[in-house]
């Protein structure tokens, strides 16, 4: 039974939903209601079992759950179509990407995309309305852009990793430009029309587990590794970062630049704690440490329409916003 707990916490309405026997590993919420969330879940931390999409609503009281997807592999990521309002995709560890439809009311997914040979760990959506495109970054080190309106065979596969894919994220200005993370420690920006790498960044001597664009400006970057630190990239001077961000204990799983704040973000970590911080501060860009979560935070989303909500999704029992 998966029950929905609200109560305040310094000043804070925090709403936690929690469901039996998962794991979340990454949220998003929906780019056509400010109030719908999905959660992409796995049994077993991933490691056996059966993954589960859970397709939430928020409401004055807590959290309710919409509708629930199984899958017969873990889930790792989940993105919101850019078109429709119904219609999301994941990525499971059996190497395939699933596509849903919440208004469907048969249970399997309406498509299935198989190609990649291990976990697919990110999956984005194109936020260009003219490319219904989506791309894929998986644990057999390749990238790969599809467009779901063209059938089950992806448009191409970007090579030149030489870790395993750990995030994969569409620039929000530039048609076909994609970013990667990769355990290999670089960051690289790819050119969907040329299929070739741009950029290669050696932004950690660490695996380097998410990444995210600045939604106010189309050269910089940040990303967040295992050595616990994030690193804000302008893309035209890649010798030093621009700000490094120290202040976590255990690697960062996820970080999110503000869609209100050109030079504010979120991250999450093993170390159970979100930080939000304004890396434009030089001396304590640290804004923030939410330490609500009592097991490692997965994933995390700004909500474009309500101003300074973070959901949140934690790996031992459910999410919280």
């Amino acid at each position: 039974q998966s029950h929905s707990t609200n109560e305040e916490l310094g000043g804070k309405v925090m709403k936690t939903f929690k469901f039996p026997a998962r794991h979340g590993y990454a949220v998003e919420i929906s780019p056509f209601i400010p109030t719908r969330l999905a959660c992409a879940t796995s049994q077993y931390y991933g490691i056996a079992g059966c993954g589960t999409l859970l397709v939430l609503e928020q409401t004055e009281t807590g959290i309710t759950l919409v509708k629930s997807f199984d899958w017969n592999d873990g889930l790792f990521d989940v993105t919101w179509s850019e078109s429709n309002e119904h219609i999301l995709l994941t990525g499971g560890g059996d190497g395939s990407l699933q596509v849903w439809d919440t208004a469907n009311p048969q249970p399997g997914p309406l498509q299935v995309l198989k190609e990649h040979t291990q976990e697919v760990y990110s999956v984005d959506w194109s936020q260009t309305r003219e490319e219904n495109l989506v791309v894929s970054g998986s644990w057999d080190r390749t990238a790969k852009v599809w467009d779901l309106s063209r059938g089950g065979q992806s448009l191409c596969t970007l090579q030149g990793h030489e870790g395993v894919i750990y995030s994969t994220l569409w620039s929000p200005h530039i048609p076909g430009c994609f970013a990667s993370a990769s355990g290999d420690g670089t960051l690289r920006v790819w050119d969907v029309k040329t299929g070739r790498c741009r950029l290669a960044i050696p932004a950690h001597k660490a695996e380097i587990l998410s990444c995210d664009w600045c939604k106010y400006d189309q050269n910089v970057i940040v990303t967040g590794a295992v050595d616990c630190s994030l690193c804000v990239w302008d893309l035209r001077n890649v010798r030093q970062p621009l700000s490094r961000l120290r202040g976590h204990s255990y690697a960062i799983r996820r970080v999110k630049f503000s869609p209100f704040n050109q030079t504010m973000l979120a991250s999450c970590s093993y170390d159970f704690t979100v930080r939000l911080w304004d890396y434009s501060r030089t001396e304590q860009p640290l804004l923030e440490t939410l330490e609500h979560h009592s097991e490692f935070v997965c994933g995390l989303d700004f909500n474009l329409q309500i101003p300074n909500q973070v959901c949140l999704t934690i790996i031992f029992y459910g999410i919280s916003t």
